[in-house]
C-alpha cells in the first residue's frame, strides 16, 4: 500500500503536464488554493483540459489570456465560465449527473489528475470529501495521480464519502475558508410559487431540492407538516432549519430511514457544521444518489426543480437561453423520472411565468431555437408558477395547452391562445 505524501502546494502541482486532463472538486468544495498554483504554472503548460461541475471562485483557467495552456470542459455551467463557454474558449457535456461518475469509470474520459479538497485523516487514515461527494469521489478513484488539499474547516461528513490517505498522491496542508452562499431574502414572486407547490407536500413524504431560488423558498411553507423526509443531489440552509423545528426527521422514509442522503451541499458555516459528523446525514455520490431507479423507493417523493421556459406541448428548457449554454442537465431528470415512479410521487417544474419585467412569457408556444430540453414532454408532471400549478401527466397537447396557458401571465394568455389554435393545439 503506498503512502501519501505531504509536500509543498508548489510541489504538488509540478505533476500536471501539457495534455493532461484534470478532475476539479466542484462547488463550495473547489479547491482555489490548488487551482491558483497550477494557473501559475500557465506559460509552462499547453491543451490541458480541465473537467467540472459548477465551481465557486475565479477560475482562472477559463481566462482569454490561458486559452493555449488550458481548455474547460463543463458538465454543469457555473456563472465563472459561461463567458468562455460562449466564446468558445471552453466547451460544454450534455449528461445527466447520475451518468458522469460512468464517464471516469470506464474511461470514456481518462483522467490524469484530480485536485480535490478533504478533511484532515482520522485516526484510520480515512479523509472525508466533505461538504462535496457529488461526481469527485468517482473522479478521485479513476485519476492517476489524487492531489489533495487538507483542510480542517471541511467537515466529516458520514456515508460513502470517504477516502483513504493511501489513495492521494500528494497531500498539502492549508487551512482556508469554504465558500459560503448566504441564504437569499425570498421575493413576492417567489413567494407566490411556494405557496403554490408547498400543499402538494403531505406529511411523510420525502423531498428533493434543485438548485434555485425557487426550491429553498418552498421551505418556508412546509412548518406544518410532519415526518419529512430528503433525498436530494444537494441541500442548504433551509433544510436545517427544518429540522431544527422537528418537521424534518427522516422516521419515515422508506429508504434509508432516518437518515438525510445527499450528495452535496451549498451555503453558510451553519450548514457546514451541521453535517459535520452528524450521523443523520449521509453523503454518497452522484451515480448512487441521483439513480432513478434508486430515488423511486423512497415513497411519497416529491422533487423540485426549476426551469428557463416550458412550450405548450410540455417540453421544459431548463439550461440554455438559446444557444447560450447557462448551466447543464444537472439532476433534474434524474429526480423529475425517479419521483415520477415513486408511490404517490410528485415531479415539480417551477418557474416564473415572465422574465425581464414581464415582457418575455416563459410559458410558450415553441423554445427559442437552440434552447435545449431538459426534461422531456414525456417525462413531465407538474408545472407551477405565481398563478397556479397544473399536472400535465397523460393529457393531450390540446389539455396540455389549455393548462398551460392558465397558469401564464394574463398579460400573454391571449396571444398563446391565438397561436395555440394557429396550429391546432386547441
Amino acid at each position: 500500500m503506498k503512502k501519501a505524501k505531504y509536500v509543498s502546494v508548489e510541489e504538488a502541482v509540478s505533476y500536471i503536464k501539457s495534455n493532461d486532463k484534470i478532475h476539479i472538486h466542484p462547488g463550495a468544495a473547489t479547491p482555489e488554493f490548488l487551482i491558483d498554483k497550477m494557473v501559475e504554472r500557465a506559460n509552462e503548460l499547453e491543451n490541458v483540459e480541465i473537467y467540472h461541475l459548477m465551481t465557486m471562485g475565479k477560475a482562472n483557467y477559463s481566462k482569454p489570456e490561458h486559452k493555449n495552456s488550458f481548455k474547460h470542459i463543463s458538465f454543469f455551467a457555473g456563472g465563472n465560465v459561461r463567458e468562455a463557454i460562449k466564446d468558445g474558449r471552453a466547451e460544454h457535456i450534455p449528461i445527466f449527473l447520475s451518468q458522469i461518475p460512468y464517464l471516469f469509470k470506464n474511461k470514456v474520459i481518462e483522467l490524469d489528475v484530480s485536485l480535490i479538497q478533504v478533511s484532515p485523516p482520522d485516526a484510520h487514515g480515512f479523509c472525508s470529501f466533505g461538504i462535496g461527494v457529488d461526481v469527485s469521489k468517482s473522479a478521485a478513484e479513476n485519476s492517476k495521480i489524487v492531489i489533495a488539499q487538507v483542510n480542517k474547516n471541511m467537515p466529516r461528513v458520514h456515508g460513502d464519502s470517504f477516502i483513504h490517505v493511501s489513495k492521494i498522491d500528494f497531500l498539502v496542508e492549508k487551512d482556508t475558508e469554504l465558500f459560503e452562499i448566504p441564504r437569499v431574502r425570498m421575493t413576492e414572486l417567489e413567494q407566490k410559487i411556494a405557496e403554490n407547490i408547498a400543499p402538494l407536500i403531505k406529511d411523510e413524504a420525502t423531498l428533493q431540492l434543485g438548485i434555485g431560488k425557487i426550491p429553498d423558498a418552498v421551505l418556508h411553507f412546509l412548518d406544518d407538516k410532519r415526518d419529512l423526509g430528503v433525498h436530494t443531489e444537494m441541500f442548504s440552509d433551509g433544510v436545517v432549519e427544518l429540522v431544527e423545528k422537528g418537521v424534518i426527521t427522516c422516521h419515515k422514509k422508506t429508504l434509508h430511514r432516518s437518515k438525510l442522503v445527499s450528495s452535496f451541499v451549498m451555503g453558510t458555516r451553519k450548514l457546514y457544521d451541521f453535517i459535520n459528523d452528524n450521523p443523520m446525514c449521509e453523503f454518497r455520490p452522484s451515480h448512487y444518489v441521483n439513480d432513478p431507479a434508486l430515488i423511486r423507493q423512497n415513497e411519497n417523493m416529491v422533487s423540485i426543480n426549476c426551469a428557463i421556459s416550458v412550450d405548450l406541448t410540455g417540453q421544459v428548457n431548463s439550461d440554455s437561453f438559446g444557444y447560450e449554454i447557462f448551466s447543464g442537465i444537472g439532476g433534474q431528470v434524474d429526480f423529475v423520472r425517479g419521483a415520477a415512479r415513486s408511490k404517490n410521487g410528485k415531479a415539480i417544474i417551477a418557474l416564473p411565468s415572465t422574465a425581464k419585467d414581464d415582457t418575455i412569457s416563459r410559458i410558450v408556444m415553441n423554445l427559442a431555437e437552440g434552447a435545449g430540453v431538459v426534461t422531456s414532454r414525456g417525462d413531465v408532471n407538474y408545472i407551477a408558477t405565481e398563478f397556479g400549478i397544473v399536472n400535465l401527466f397523460g393529457k393531450s397537447i390540446r389539455e396540455r395547452a389549455k393548462l398551460l396557458i392558465s397558469i401564464a401571465h394574463p398579460k400573454f394568455r391571449e396571444e398563446l391562445t391565438f397561436l395555440a389554435k394557429q396550429h391546432h393545439f386547441i
